[in-house]
C-alpha cells in the first residue's frame, strides 16, 4: 500500500536552484528519472525520519514510564487472551 504524501500533487510548486554532481544528473537523465519527483520523495521521507526522531526523543521519558508498568504490571488484556 501506497504511503501517504507529505506534498499533495496539485500544491503550488517553487522552483529552486540547486547543485548536483553532474555525472548524477547525467545518469538520472538517461534512466529517464524525474528529478523533481525524485527529491520531492527524498525530501518527504527524510522528514518523516526527523518528525519520528523528534517525537521519540520528544516522548523518551513517557515511552520509558509505560514499558517499565507493563513490565512491572503488565498489560490489561493479559487475562483476558485465549493464546
Amino acid at each position: 500500500m501506497p504511503r501517504p504524501r507529505l506534498a499533495h500533487p496539485s500544491v503550488d510548486k517553487k522552483a529552486v536552484n540547486l547543485t548536483i554532481a553532474a555525472s548524477l544528473v547525467e545518469a538520472a537523465r538517461a534512466a529517464d528519472i524525474n528529478l523533481s519527483a525524485t527529491l520531492e520523495r527524498a525530501l518527504e521521507d527524510s522528514l518523516r525520519r526527523k518528525q519520528r526522531e523528534r517525537w521519540l526523543a520528544e516522548n523518551a521519558a513517557g515511552i520509558a514510564a509505560y514499558n517499565a508498568q507493563v513490565d512491572e504490571h503488565g498489560v490489561f488484556s493479559d487475562t483476558l487472551r485465549s493464546f
